[in-house]
Parts: structure tokens; sequence; C-alpha cells
């Protein structure tokens, strides 16, 4: 008598227990379904006959690339209902069994030099001008998942990028690193620099240049100027520059301003007080030099920094 009355107990709780569960029925099994890299979702699995949201349950990892896996409607009942044991469903349709395989898309050369070229031009070549990259050889589409990819440099040249170099990388989607990859590439950094629109000749000052910006790949043309002082009056060009000719250091120097024999005012200040003597240059100076001179009077040699073409301050 004690055994029928536990059994009766036991039933009683159990049927109290099946029917305080919410039910959101009837549930259709889809018979093909795909999975993103956070797992396999309930929602991707069927669809509600019923105006009610299904709640966001994983019932499983994502499957693989290329391994789907196979769910019966009892399995996919029975991971429901061990993952919200507060909710029911009374009637299943749909398919017996359901295949789910891993959400993909094709990661082609042109995707993939977009994820380089920011990737390389973010960590490598920064502000330095703008990358372009063409493939050595052909880039064999990828499946990859469907996902946010991201890619990181693993291995280039010490040099960094140059005109050709081997880049080794990782590419990673949803978090999951799915690859180590390496492609032979050539670069091209484009920037606009100082160019001769015309001839310009020996000793002509920058400032009455006719100069003109235009985009040059940076790589093959390293001694380039994008930043010159056009307003300067004392720089001069060193050389003849063809036009079409990219501006470099090279060609340029500073004009000299004070020349070899010509006078000037040689001045020494100190605090409140300031001397002033007239000296021969013994030797040309640009502005910032540091030449020698000779005291028009007592011919006493001493040293001094040129300010401008009729000053120089004296050094002791």
């Amino acid at each position: 008598m004690r055994l029928a009355l536990k059994i009766l107990f036991l039933f009683f709780i159990l049927v109290a227990g099946v029917s305080g569960a919410e039910n959101i029925g009837p549930l259709e099994l889809r018979s093909q379904a795909t999975s993103g890299t956070e797992g396999i979702l309930l929602t991707d699995l069927v669809t509600n006959k019923t105006d009610q949201a299904l709640p966001k349950l994983i019932l499983g990892p994502a499957p693989q690339i290329g391994r789907p896996v196979f769910f019966s409607r009892a399995q996919v009942n029975d991971l429901f209902t061990k993952k919200a044991p507060e909710l029911a469903c009374s009637n299943w349709t749909g398919a017996d069994r359901i295949r789910i395989t891993r959400a993909t898309r094709i990661l082609n050369q042109a995707m993939l030099s977009e994820l380089l070229t920011s990737a390389l031009q973010s960590e490598q070549v920064k502000d330095r001008g703008d990358l372009e990259l063409r493939f050595t050889r052909p880039w064999s589409n990828l499946v990859v998942p469907d996902e946010p990819l991201s890619l990181k440099i693993l291995e280039i040249p010490s040099s960094g990028v140059s005109p050709n170099f081997i880049c080794r990388f990782e590419l990673t989607a949803g978090g999951e690193a799915f690859g180590v990859f390496q492609q032979s590439l050539q670069a091209k950094v484009w920037k606009e620099v100082y160019v001769a629109h015309t001839h310009l000749q020996r000793g002509q000052l920058l400032r009455e240049a006719d100069l003109t910006l235009e985009k040059r790949d940076l790589l093959t043309n390293r001694d380039f100027l994008t930043n010159i002082p056009l307003d300067d009056p004392f720089i001069e060009f060193r050389e003849n520059v063809p036009a079409g000719t990219l501006l470099t250091s090279r060609v340029l120097r500073l004009r000299a301003v004070v020349k070899r024999g010509r006078q000037v005012d040689a001045m020494f200040q100190d605090a409140s007080l300031t001397i002033s003597v007239r000296a021969e240059a013994l030797e040309d100076g640009v502005p910032g030099q540091v030449v020698r001179l000779r005291n028009v009077q007592s011919r006493r040699e001493f040293k001094g920094k040129v300010q401008d073409e009729q000053t120089v301050l004296v050094m002791f």
C-alpha cells in the first residue's frame, strides 16, 4: 500500500512539472539549416507557427566547415528541453531529421587584397602615403565562415613594405582563427610630392620656381620632399632640374648671403651692451653658419654666426 502511494505521489509530481512548463508549440523542424560561429541556435532549426517569439537558445557548437551534423526531431526536442526546462513543445511538425552546415562565403582575391591593404596601411605604411597592392600569383578562392573577417600580419621582411615582398598572415572570423597563409605581393606607396613643372636653373631661388604636386610611388623614389619652405628667401637650386623631375633634398641648398671679401657688420651683444665693427668675410656663409672674419681696422681674425646679408653675430 505504501509503495503504491509513493508511486502515485511521484506521478503527480511529474505531471505537475510537465503541466507547469510553458507550451510554445507547434514548432516545425526544417530539413536544412546553417549555423554561425556562435553555435547552433534553436531559431536556425525551427519555424514557430504562432506569433510567440522563440528564445535564443544555443543547442550545440557550430559544425566545422565541410562537416555537416544531423539531428533527429527527437534529438532537437531533447536538447530544447535540457536547455529550457521551463518551456515545452507538445506539437512538432516538419522534417524527421535536419541537416546543419556551417554558414560560409567565398573570400576572393579582391576581398583579401582589401584586408591586406588595410592591415599593412595601418601597421606599416601609416601616414607615409596610400598603399597599393598587387598579387604576384593568383589567390585561390577560399571558403570562410560567414562572419566578419579580420586579418593579422604575422611576418614581413625586416625592411618592411617594399616593391616586392612576402607576407604571412592569419585570418580570423568571429574570434575563431581558421588559417595561416602566405602571399607574394608587389607594392606601391603613392604620395603627393613636388615636381618641377618647368626647367629650373642652377642658382634659381626656390620661392621663384614653377613647381607642381604630383602623386609618385615613394618606394621607388625614396629621396623625396613633401613639405618644403616655398617662401624661404635663402634656398636655391644646387643644379639644373629638368621639367617633370621629382624634387629632392639633393638639388637644394642654402644660398650664401655673406660672400667672401665683402664687408659686413660684426656685432657683439651682452645684455644691454651692443658693439658693432666693420669686418671682412673670409669665406662664404649661409644663415646660421659660422664663418671667419677679419676686423677691417685691427686686421684681427675672429668668428661669427651669419644672421643675414649684412649682419654677423660675433662669437667668443
